[in-house]
């Protein structure tokens, strides 16, 4: 799979008169039939509660979160209750497969949403990302994001441009790096191929067949194993990311966008976050309506609420991730948009390596070698 590139330009979108008009109708129809929407999403989307808050001002409709904290969770809750219990989720689009069996998720109902609030490049690009099988789209782009590296810039002297994934690997720095291994093995392919001791397309031949996958992860563990000493801390989800540097002593780690930026503009502003030149992996995650969703039009009307500019640019601005509602990036703060463009300098973006759709064989085959490198 060709790498996607999904273009910066931001366009403000203003919301016609009619529009306006029919946002209370959409709303007086959803409370006739209830009056409430059961969400279920990852674990810093809602938390200070504003956006839910704000919602229920507008239409009256009552907001349920529930959290989870990984793809695989979300995935084996949703199954575990045959699609039920929830009215909205917001998957990673290339984890899609994982709701294929069982036909947990609903098809796209493109009546009900009110498709020109997206970015119309995440939109096209989402189906080569997994939004759709057999014809038909079961994802609707809602935010993305990257994996780069977050640094002590008091510590190290590393300037935007020149940042790479070697850093990670330097002298002095034992027990000083953070990491979350299914990230690393990916990130390392992207590197052992940069320098021509691992040709892999990129890491994308990681994909090509099991073979390839093997020989490619083979030489990442082994590259681990001679520099293991500088990993101070393993990741698996945001809260664990922050503390390996506030709590843990790191001082650089591969770390998702929002941990970096959030240390950054909420901690102290030594903490930095930048793409490497090799290229940061990024990721898109996407709504979703599960299959035995029961209350569908508010699901729609929530789902078109934060696609808005102004709520896109305020959970922007919340999560530090990056909202795919048109407009969105208007309604940024000062810091964020500053943020942005020290972590994307020249290239950057033409650079990012998406995360690809999940071929049948390639989730066991990683935690296999998750397996290996956490034991290096």
């Amino acid at each position: 799979m060709t790498k996607t590139v999904f273009p910066m330009t931001r366009r403000m979108v203003l919301a016609t008169g009619a529009a306006a008009l029919a946002a209370p109708l959409i709303a007086r129809r959803s409370l006739a039939s209830s009056g409430e929407v059961n969400v279920f999403a990852w674990g810093d989307y809602f938390q200070d509660g504003k956006i839910p808050e704000a919602f229920t001002k507008a239409t009256g409709i009552k907001v349920n979160v529930s959290t989870y904290g990984a793809n695989e969770e979300a995935a084996s809750k949703l199954r575990a209750a045959g699609g039920k219990g929830f009215d909205i989720l917001f998957p990673s689009v290339d984890t899609r497969p994982n709701y294929d069996e069982g036909a947990l998720l609903a098809e796209i109902d493109e009546t009900k949403l009110k498709v020109d609030r997206i970015e119309p490049a995440l939109w096209r690009s989402s189906l080569e990302l997994g939004a759709a099988h057999r014809g038909k789209r079961y994802l609707v782009p809602f935010d993305w994001g990257t994996e780069g590296i977050t640094w002590d810039s008091s510590a190290l002297d590393v300037k935007p441009g020149e940042l790479s994934y070697a850093h990670l690997w330097g002298e002095g720095l034992t027990g000083k790096v953070a990491m979350r291994q299914k990230s690393v093995l990916t990130s390392l392919a992207i590197y052992l191929d940069a320098i021509g001791e691992e040709p892999s397309n990129r890491g994308m031949d990681v994909y090509k067949s099991e073979a390839d996958n093997r020989r490619i992860f083979d030489a990442c563990v082994a590259f681990v194993k001679k520099h293991k000493g500088n990993i101070g801390a393993f990741w698996n989800n945001a809260t664990e990311a922050t503390a390996a540097f506030t709590d843990g002593g790191c001082v650089i780690g591969q770390t998702w966008d929002t941990t970096g930026i959030k240390l950054h503009t909420g901690v102290a502003p030594k903490w930095r976050y930048g793409a490497p030149k090799e290229g940061a992996l990024a990721w898109m995650d996407t709504a979703a309506i599960p299959s035995g969703a029961e209350n569908v039009d508010q699901a729609y009307e929530f789902l078109n609420f934060l696609m808005t500019p102004e709520i896109g640019g305020m959970f922007a601005n919340a999560t530090g991730y990056n909202s795919a509602a048109v407009g969105s990036a208007e309604h940024l703060s000062a810091a964020n948009k500053e943020a942005f463009a020290f972590a994307y300098p020249g290239d950057a973006i033409e650079k990012l390596w998406w995360w690809p759709m999940f071929t049948p064989w390639f989730s066991a085959v990683r935690e296999e070698y998750v397996e290996k490198l956490t034991n290096a």
